[in-house]
Formats: structure tokens, C-alpha cells, sequence
């Protein structure tokens, strides 16, 4: 069974950042297919090179994805 990681991916000027929040990893590419791609190869070659202590450190699976509302200019 493969594991499952989250990529969360955003616009920025011409190029697409993807960010894997369970180890902290990043990455980019000028389409989002590229920037998910690219982030799948930084997570698997640090989950393949990366001491087990620092895995362990970093990869964290409690991660929520979730809207949020906030009030601007406002107050409550």
C-alpha cells in the first residue's frame, strides 16, 4: 500500500508552488501537473534519503484542510 501525502497547490506570478504539509516539502513548476509532479519526486526522494530520525521529525499526519472565515476591516 502506498502512502498518502497532501499537496496543496497556488498560483504565484507565472509559476504553480506546491507544498506537502505532512514532511514540509515544496516545490513548483509552470503548470499545476508540473508542480504536483515535481513535489512527488522532492517527497519520495527525501522519504528515500532522509534519515528515519528525520523523518520521524517532520512527517506529521494530523493535517485538516478547511475553510476559514475571517472578518476584514470589521470588528466582531
Amino acid at each position: 500500500m502506498k502512502p498518502y501525502f497532501t499537496a496543496i497547490i497556488e498560483k504565484e506570478d507565472d509559476m504553480y508552488v506546491a507544498l506537502c504539509p505532512e514532511v514540509d516539502i515544496a516545490s513548483q513548476g509552470y503548470t499545476i501537473e508540473e508542480a504536483k509532479s515535481n513535489l512527488r519526486e522532492a517527497v519520495e526522494l527525501f522519504l528515500e534519503y532522509a534519515s528515519d530520525n528525520e523523518i520521524q521529525n517532520r512527517l506529521h499526519y494530523d493535517v485538516y484542510i478547511s475553510p476559514l472565515e475571517v472578518n476584514i476591516g470589521q470588528t466582531a
